[in-house]
């Protein structure tokens, strides 16, 4: 049986404040809000290609019972726990629209149309910022770019990387944040045009904190799964050099950079202490898509980076689709173990050490 006397309890009480004071101020990257992040960090999710089912051709590439919400489901508890949750939106939404692409067989046609009400599970998935600037975002023109910004900004959700929307600009604790997005394709922020990519983040960076920039870029599929540093040609398509475009916008004032395009996972790395991912693969992709092999998982990256924008830690999730595709935890953790390969032969003098339950911290 306890037997301490009433009178002791002050004196534990004052132990136990003056162990919690000293912890808390000689530690204070432990100092977490009420989300677990730390108070002196801005947190930021990225994540791939988002494509959740489409009626075109037909509605037999929708997901069942016409609802994207199981797609997303397993994977919405790390992606609301962020400060900014980032992706690329592989499409347009529009429930009633001409398709644009030029197809050979219509019934073929890989051009995605998705519901307009799937603009919801975006939303509930905590999604901040997207990017516009890829090669379906255009596959039902301007009346499916028009339906999709309006959707956008009806709930609040901010994009980039069009001609006729190059930029956002929002806030997120207590910093002002830029966003800019590149692609090699018509009607986007042109990857190619390095000068005027730098200028348009030089321009952001005068307004705000914090620039974080996305591309879509380098060649496709499991055979190019490797940061080239070179010009990369897909379908005789000029599809950048990723290794230079980070190099040049980081210097231009970016603070984070996410590619996509590929459709496979890629190395990350850090220059000037800021933070690249080469490719984040296929996110959550139905019905449409490719999903073997390496086109099947991707990663969940979550970045903190300090107020000045430099990296501080970070962290893999392996997620893995199955089937037609939906995100879900992998327990292989096959994308942590590709980025870790990749990383270390790409890279090989990288500051970023990656662990195999997919923490990233710096070398020492």
């Amino acid at each position: 049986m306890n037997t301490l006397s009433k009178s002791t309890f002050p004196v534990l009480a004052f132990i136990s404040l003056f162990i919690l004071t000293s912890f808390s101020l000689s530690n204070p990257i432990k100092n977490l809000d009420s989300k677990g992040i730390t108070s002196d960090t801005l947190s930021v999710i990225g994540v791939g290609d988002i494509m959740l089912g489409t009626d075109f051709p037909h509605k037999g590439y929708l997901p069942p019972n016409n609802n994207c919400k199981p797609l997303l489901a397993p994977v919405k508890h790390i992606l609301t726990d962020a400060d900014i949750t980032f992706g690329n939106l592989e499409g347009c939404f529009l429930n009633e629209g001409k398709v644009v692409k030029i197809c050979r067989d219509t019934t073929k046609c890989y051009a995605f149309k998705m519901p307009e009400k799937y603009i919801g599970c975006l939303v509930e998935s905590g999604f901040d910022v997207v990017s516009l600037a890829n090669n379906h975002v255009g596959d039902f023109g301007d009346t499916g770019r028009s339906k999709t910004i309006s959707l956008l900004d009806s709930v609040g959700i901010h994009y980039g990387g069009l001609l006729s929307h190059p930029t956002a600009i929002f806030e997120s604790n207590g910093l002002k944040i830029g966003f800019c997005a590149f692609a090699p394709n018509k009607g986007t922020c042109n990857i190619n045009d390095i000068p005027n990519a730098k200028r348009i983040v030089a321009n952001l960076k005068k307004e705000v904190d914090i620039v974080l920039v996305s591309f879509h870029g380098g060649a496709e599929g499991s055979s190019h799964r490797h940061v080239t540093r070179k010009t990369e040609l897909f379908y005789g398509e000029d599809r950048g050099n990723v290794y230079e475009f980070a190099r040049h916008v980081i210097d231009a004032g970016a603070d984070i950079v996410f590619g996509h395009g590929p459709h496979v996972t890629r190395a990350i790395d850090l220059y000037k202490g800021r933070f690249i991912a080469y490719s984040l693969g296929n996110f959550c992709t139905y019905g449409r898509f490719n999903l073997q092999g390496a086109n099947g998982f991707a990663p969940i990256v979550k970045v903190f980076i300090d107020k000045n924008g430099k990296f501080v830690e970070g962290q893999i999730f392996s997620i893995v689709q199955k089937g037609r595709g939906g995100a879900e935890l992998d327990p292989q953790n096959q994308a942590i173990h590709e980025i870790i390969r990749l990383t270390e032969a790409d890279f090989p003098d990288s500051e970023l050490a990656i662990a195999p339950n997919g923490t990233i911290k710096l070398k020492e």
